[in-house]
């Protein structure tokens, strides 16, 4: 049972992840999204650091050439591990921005939300998992997915951010008591945020940018 009113049916995988998140990512994922409101792909990289000289238009793979590579890293045409992969796009009001190797991390949402709402959903190749909420340039929340007891939390969340993680749910896997957080619930929330409970065919429709960092 998956009790994720915010997510239809076939847009999460069996864990409980966005599923456009896991085509994307690698076997073993330590990746990053960010979502932010009312800018373009392109400022939200610069915000974020990148070179925004080398952003390019991005077609993604019909499927990963290996294991080890994420598609917007396949895309590139680079190796895995030499450089992140940032791929970035707008859907409706929000810009999201997929960093395959989690390298964009420190204060990342309070750059992207210096005159708006932006989260960071952040997963771990060790599994821990986070989210940063910020508006106007400032860190709102901070979630440590490991310490997140729902029914004490959410009560004290910023009311746009606790009907991001009501709309996010809960699944229930081996070893987690229902009703306890899991290890996707920061990602389901981020994507309920920006209103991404998306596909990878619906992802292909969507004009995408891609750009090496680091």
């Amino acid at each position: 049972m998956m009790p994720t009113p915010g997510f239809p049916p076939h847009t999460l995988d069996p864990e409980g992840t966005p599923i456009w998140i896991t085509d994307l990512a690698s076997d073993d994922p330590n990746h990053i999204l960010h979502v932010v409101h009312g800018i373009e792909p392109a400022e939200a990289l610069e915000r974020l650091g990148a070179r925004t000289r080398l952003m390019r238009p991005c077609e993604l793979l019909d499927s990963r050439p290996d294991e080890w590579t994420s598609l917007p890293c396949a895309a590139l045409g680079v190796d895995p591990g030499s450089s992140a992969a940032l791929l970035a796009g707008r859907v409706g009001e929000w810009t999201f921005v997929y960093d395959d190797s989690g390298f964009t991390f420190e204060d990342a949402a309070e750059a992207l939300s210096a005159d708006g709402t932006a989260a960071t959903s952040v997963f771990s190749i060790n599994g821990d998992a986070s989210l940063t909420y910020a508006v106007d340039g400032k860190q709102v929340a901070w979630v440590d997915v490991d310490g997140l007891a729902l029914e004490e939390d959410l009560p004290r969340m910023p009311a746009e951010l606790r009907a991001a993680f009501e709309a996010a749910g809960t699944v229930e896997e081996e070893g987690i008591e229902p009703g306890e957080a899991d290890s996707s619930i920061a990602m389901r929330a981020v994507c309920a945020l920006a209103d991404l409970p998306l596909t990878l065919s619906a992802l292909r429709q969507v004009p995408l940018v891609v750009l090496p960092f680091g």
